[in-house]
């Protein structure tokens, strides 16, 4: 070994405080994709005048929290702010896609977890919405009432989109995945006008 070969090699410690670091990259990147999920969710009360206030809620036993708007708006309204939180997380995720296509394949922890967390986020709404099941302030509940679509209907509108930028990530170079993608998503706003 020449001289100063050791010094260049990454010992345990160093590849352990870099694994850290990257999960906790990861960790503060879907952190930002929940933050701005429910921001998508506060401009809107905002722009609506619709009193928005923070409730805690459970999920089957998980405490978590909602942001709650004065009942009684319009469905339009009611659909727009209920549907903010997605098209924010689908506005982002094709953000990303469209960029870094390759995203999996480049050390980006903290962009993967923003991906991560809207992926997930859209299958988890769509799971309670499948069920009917969580609290009644849930994302998919309010925009199935306010539309009149069933909630698994609109359970599905949510999960497509998340099911294709997962398939976007996995294998950038299915071009059929990014145009279904951006046409689910174009659609599920076009729902605004039922």
């Amino acid at each position: 070994m020449a001289p100063g070969a050791a010094a260049a090699q990454p010992n345990e410690t160093t590849q352990g405080v870099n694994r850290t670091a990257a999960v906790g990259r990861f960790f503060a990147g879907a952190t930002v994709g929940l933050l701005a999920h429910e921001g998508g969710h506060l401009i809107c009360d905002v722009i609506f005048d619709a009193d928005p206030e923070f409730k805690r809620v459970e999920f089957h036993g998980i405490p978590f929290f909602a942001i709650r708007h004065k009942p009684g708006l319009p469905p339009r309204k009611e659909f727009v702010i209920s549907s903010a939180g997605f098209w924010v997380q689908h506005a982002t995720n094709e953000l990303i896609l469209s960029r870094r296509p390759r995203l999996k394949s480049e050390h980006a922890p903290f962009t993967k977890g923003i991906v991560a967390f809207n992926i997930g986020a859209s299958a988890a709404y769509s799971v309670a919405a499948f069920a009917r099941t969580g609290p009644v302030e849930r994302d998919t509940r309010g925009m199935a009432a306010s539309s009149r679509i069933d909630e698994p209907w609109i359970g599905a509108i949510v999960l497509a989109p998340a099911i294709l930028d997962a398939w976007r990530y996995l294998d950038p170079d299915a071009r059929w995945a990014i145009w279904i993608s951006r046409a689910v998503k174009v659609g599920s706003v076009l729902l605004v006008l039922r």
